[in-house]
């Protein structure tokens, strides 16, 4: 028989809450690493630190990385679309935005899955309730953005830029359930090699479009020491162990935090200015993203006929 699954010492709704700080501190992270480092540098930063928190977790559990050439290619592009890009972007983006809008646009990460499922995904059969989902969470992106009076004095290429960002996570897990649903490895193993893979990705990038920073601040450096150790090493640890025990379902559910926690935290720490329509238009997103997720009951079987 098969060993059950070992439960963590820590309750899962303690677990599921400190994961949402995290990933919505990440933004405040972002913004204070940027005050010293250039974005590529904040995001390469986040890789080697997140990369080295996962690699010791697959050491101590003496996980086995992948072997076949064919899954490490398709590492490379999964690397390239759920890290090295999205990571970059929202660095870059939160140099012209405040940092809680960033976290918002984040949101927006479930309303673009849909969409890219719906070409990508055939077996992934959109019901008009989350058709309507989508509509709506559009609606409360216009709303986060003020488009009525010109985005509401937001950076339009930095908000576009954060919005890319969500776009490509969308695009990124599209295309990990169409190759990497079967490799052989845990998830924990294929991850570290993802991150790995990004790492490179952007030790090979950075240096041509960059420069020696002038200062290394303390706070800028424990910000992007904060963003790759527990931003990306320790939350997706926390993600694996919920995910583990209590389903997809409700390691996705995380993402509904973000964005308050990210404006909470832009608020009251970096002092970012408020407006009403940021709230609630994250609000309008929050209940498209969930609408989106939604799946339509399956159909009762027919009556054997005599």
């Amino acid at each position: 028989m098969a060993a059950p699954a070992r439960r963590s010492a820590v309750d899962w709704r303690i677990r599921f809450a400190v994961l949402g700080l995290i990933w919505g501190f990440s933004f405040l992270f972002m913004k204070v690493g940027n005050e010293a480092f250039a974005p590529l540098q904040v995001t390469l930063g986040r890789m080697v630190f997140g990369t080295a928190v996962l690699a010791a977790a697959v050491a101590v559990k003496r996980e086995r990385l992948p072997r076949s050439p064919r899954t490490w290619l398709h590492l490379t592009v999964a690397a390239f679309l759920l890290n090295s890009l999205p990571f970059t972007l929202f660095a870059t983006a939160e140099q012209t935005i405040p940092s809680m809008l960033a976290g918002i646009c984040n949101a927006a990460t479930p309303l673009f899955s849909m969409l890219v499922s719906l070409v990508a995904l055939s077996e992934d059969r959109p019901s008009r309730e989350r058709f309507a989902g989508v509509g709506l969470g559009f609606i409360g992106v216009l709303t986060v953005l003020g488009a009525w009076q010109g985005f509401s004095g937001q950076d339009p290429k930095g908000t576009l830029m954060a919005l890319t960002a969500a776009v490509s996570y969308a695009i990124g897990w599209a295309y990990v359930r169409r190759t990497l649903t079967s490799t052989g490895s845990s998830h924990l193993a294929v991850s570290a090699s993802q991150l790995l893979l990004g790492t490179v990705q952007l030790l090979v990038v950075t240096p041509f479009f960059t420069s020696m920073p002038d200062s290394w601040p303390a706070k800028s450096v424990l910000s992007v020491l904060a963003l790759g150790a527990l931003g990306t090493g320790v939350a997706f640890l926390i993600q694996y162990g919920l995910v583990a025990e209590k389903g997809p379902t409700i390691g996705a559910m995380v993402t509904y935090l973000i964005p308050i926690v990210a404006t909470t935290a832009g608020v009251t720490l970096l002092g970012e200015t408020l407006h009403w329509n940021e709230p609630v238009g994250a609000v309008v997103i929050l209940v498209g993203a969930a609408l989106t997720q939604r799946r339509p009951k399956p159909r009762p079987a027919p009556e054997a006929q005599p």
